[in-house]
């Protein structure tokens, strides 16, 4: 029998990272994985024990190159990132240390693996698109870079690093730009878990069968985490280095659509109101990806429906709430 194939995630007991590190103990991979000071484990409490973590800031270069050089990883997944798109507005430099410098570390000590490293996965986002005409138009791969956020701009200062240490440094890096996915365990501040416990508060009697909610108007491309980590991992197998890949459902979906199909699923009779203040300045109406590549190259497809995904989140927040 052969050893195992050995993983390093960056980000693991995060809301994406702790969904790859259970896909990745599955499909028979060694998982190490990196914590950042005071992160939480709950994510990946469950097969906790069965996991390699160290607990660092990656914006340590040198604790970074050292865990790096002793595990020998196979494969990189780069996952850690200020990933919130919103409170980057807050939180600009911070955004900036971690998506960009944090980055930089990461290339820097895979330099040091040299033809050890099958491939490292570097993980970008739709955010980088920004605003772009016509409005609604299909995204490829080869649409421009016109970031609105600083969340946006950072990812595409870590895109533009990582063609940097492909070309000159000979670093297997590949790209995946992932558009919206939810899941159960993803935090409230994000649209479909928000919605989902405010529903769960409602049905337990908690709260007043009112939900508050922003603009409905906008639609997004989503998916569920669960596809989309199977895709980092077929990105790693089967990806081509120096190239980028989007992962979507190829959809756009409304917000209202999804709170009416989550409100179908309720038990209980709720009354929705509109709050001017939970608004968010969008200046994209309408995204939407085109998967094709991916699933060429990658023979990446889509297991998980919608209405699966909406279905899950909504017991998982039932059974947080109790």
């Amino acid at each position: 029998m052969g050893t195992k194939k050995k993983a390093l995630i960056t980000g693991i007991a995060g809301f994406a990272g702790s969904y790859l590190a259970g896909h990745l103990l599955d499909n028979g991979y060694d998982v190490y994985g990196i914590l950042a000071p005071g992160e939480k484990k709950d994510n990946i409490r469950p097969f906790e024990e069965r996991l390699h973590l160290e607990r660092f800031d990656i914006l340590k270069p040198t604790r970074l190159a050292k865990m790096i050089k002793a595990t020998t990883p196979d494969y990189i997944f780069h996952l850690a990132a200020f990933s919130s798109v919103g409170r980057s507005f807050e939180n600009e430099r911070l955004s900036y240390n971690i998506n960009f410098f944090g980055t930089l570390n990461v290339f820097e000590a895979a330099v040091s693996l040299k033809s050890s490293l099958k491939k490292l996965v570097f993980i970008s986002s739709a955010d980088i698109y920004g605003t772009f005409t016509p409005k609604g138009k299909t995204l490829t791969e080869k649409q421009p870079y016109n970031p609105l956020s600083p969340y946006g701009i950072s990812k595409v200062a870590g895109e533009l690093l990582a063609r940097h240490y492909h070309r000159n440094k000979a670093i297997p890096i590949v790209i995946i730009r992932s558009f919206n996915h939810t899941g159960p365990g993803q935090t409230d501040t994000f649209v479909v878990p928000s919605f989902c416990r405010q529903i769960a508060l409602i049905e337990r009697g908690r709260v007043k069968s009112i939900m508050r909610v922003g603009d409905l108007s906008a639609s997004r491309d989503l998916s569920d985490v669960r596809d989309i980590v199977a895709g980092y991992r077929l990105a790693a197998i089967k990806g081509k280095p120096g190239e980028t890949y989007q992962l979507c459902s190829g959809n756009s979906v409304s917000i209202k659509s999804v709170l009416d199909k989550l409100l179908k699923l309720s038990t209980a009779d709720i009354k929705v109101q509109i709050d001017k203040s939970r608004f968010r300045k969008s200046d994209i109406p309408i995204l939407k990806g085109d998967c094709s590549k991916s699933k060429r190259q990658l023979g990446w497809k889509m297991h998980y429906s919608l209405d699966k995904t909406l279905n899950d989140t909504l017991l998982y927040w039932r059974n947080i709430i109790g």
